[in-house]
């Protein structure tokens, strides 16, 4: 087993060494936060948020070079109109600022999910985004927005059955590699580390293909009070996991 080498201190961080190159991260406990302190659920989610600019900044000061957030799930329709609106104005006052923000940070910023059920303003500013950042060399952030693990298969299957029936591929070339190319992650290196907030311990339907061999975290600390401090935590848990990929852990 590779020793680990503990944390030291540099101008007030803690610098980890053997840092996950990338981190996945289910953005729970906004509502409950917010219920907690007597606000609307509404105030959770924009403290919500506030949160994931700063742990942007966080994670690739510590070395991360991969940042995926999950913001909005195919199941998450089924929420009240108001709360669902409020996610998408959230969505839309991020894209006004974001390309600014992105090229001033060096960040390569990527949507991940299906996009047609967005509304055309929405499509558009997504794919300015994404044109204008995709050379940037900074942080690689990913956001899930209408995603869904199963649903993200069954486009990639669909894409697949199609190439088959098109004569342009055979059922026996299909592998990992080729299944790997058509996911909304395609040329994103899998997970190393999924952090879920807020104390639930399941993925939901997150990455379903790409968390096949990540190291899983879980805190009971509610999203928006997720920190610097908290993810340095769920970092230095992830060194002292023993990274085989199901090979028997040496005594």
């Amino acid at each position: 087993m590779t020793d680990v080498v503990p944390p030291f201190e540099m101008e007030g961080w803690i610098v980890l060494m053997n840092v996950p190159n990338h981190v996945a991260i289910i953005l729970d406990g906004n509502g409950r936060w917010a219920k907690a302190k007597g606000l609307p659920r509404t105030a959770g989610h924009i403290q919500g948020a506030k949160t994931v600019e700063a742990i942007c900044e966080d994670a690739y000061n510590m070395g991360i070079n991969y940042l995926t957030v999950y913001a909005f799930s195919t199941e998450n329709w089924n929420r009240p109109d108001s709360e669902v609106a409020t996610l998408m104005n959230l969505l839309r006052n991020y894209m006004k600022n974001s390309i600014k923000r992105a090229q001033k940070n060096n960040m390569c910023v990527r949507v991940l999910g299906d996009k047609t059920r967005l509304a055309e303003d929405l499509q558009e500013s997504i794919a300015q985004l994404e044109e204008s950042t995709k050379d940037n060399t900074g942080l690689h952030f990913q956001i899930a927005i209408n995603y869904g693990g199963r649903d993200e298969l069954q486009r990639a299957i669909t894409k697949l059955a199609g190439k088959v029936a098109a004569g342009e591929m055979k059922p026996e070339e299909i592998c990992d590699d080729v299944i790997a190319a058509e996911l909304d992650t395609a040329g994103i290196p899998d997970p190393d580390l999924m952090i879920r907030t807020s104390g639930e311990q399941r993925i939901s339907n997150f990455l379903l293909w790409q968390l096949a061999y990540s190291e899983l975290y879980f805190t009971q600390v509610p999203w928006p009070d997720f920190d610097k401090k908290e993810l340095e935590k769920a970092v230095e848990a992830y060194q002292n996991r023993d990274r085989r990929y199901g090979l028997v852990k040496e005594e």
